[in-house]
């Protein structure tokens, strides 16, 4: 019987930078209001964490961008 690699969990990678800054974009925006609806402190305080980490790895990206033009 052959190994078989279960799927679950497998990252796509994403084809272009543009492509990839709406898509961190729109789940940055995405955690912030979900922070800002919230009234438990720690799921607001992991919904801010979780944005600024996207938005830490959006500006690389676009300093990545900027840098080759």
């Amino acid at each position: 019987m052959e190994n078989q690699y279960c799927k679950v969990g497998a990252v796509t990678p994403i084809a272009s930078n543009r492509q990839a800054i709406h898509l961190l974009e729109y789940q940055y925006q995405n955690f912030v209001e979900k922070a800002s609806n919230i009234n438990d402190a720690k799921l607001m305080e992991f919904f801010e964490l979780k944005a600024e980490k996207i938005k830490k790895v959006l500006e690389n990206l676009m300093q990545q961008i900027f840098s080759f033009v």
